[in-house]
């Protein structure tokens, strides 16, 4: 039915529409507000196995402070010589406050050159950005940054 600018809603029409959209909210899944730390570090230790990760060789570059988390620039690099004994697998970032732990995994090869990425992450609030590093070797290097958002970027 086509209502004119200056007619109104009945009552029991913005009922109706009311309570339509309440149960269209409801359906809609829920979004938390962050993980639990325990969820980061199951993740984190679900690549480590039981290998222990060795401090050095990554650098994770970070501003210490963030004015808007929707877009935090994020590099990071690892040192390797990028041979075919002894490259970089891939490089795991991970987060404690988001509302998922896992940001992203990096995947190398020998033929990569460099073990760079460089790209843009959400944060959710000021928490610490963790990388660990998996060496083709075996080895596992893992370093974190502590960064400071002035205005969340997760729905926060």
């Amino acid at each position: 039915m086509k209502r004119s600018s200056s007619e109104h809603l009945s009552r029991r029409e913005l009922l109706v529409a009311g309570s339509a959209l309440v149960a269209v909210t409801a359906a809609l899944p829920s979004r938390r507000a962050a993980a639990d730390l325990s969820e980061m570090q199951a993740w984190r230790q679900s690549i480590l196995g039981e290998r222990t990760a060795e401090e050095g060789r990554i650098v994770i570059d970070l501003p210490e402070i963030a004015e808007n988390g929707n877009t935090v620039p994020l590099t990071i690099e690892v040192d390797s010589p990028m041979t075919e004994d002894d490259h970089v697998e891939a490089v795991h970032v991970m987060t404690e406050r988001n509302p998922e732990p896992e940001v992203a995994t990096f995947y190398f090869t020998p033929r990569s050159g460099r073990a760079v990425v460089a790209t843009r992450i959400r944060l959710a609030e000021s928490q610490t950005v963790h990388a660990v590093a998996e060496m083709s070797g075996g080895r596992v290097f893992a370093a974190e940054r502590e960064v400071e958002v002035a205005i969340g970027g997760c729905g926060g």
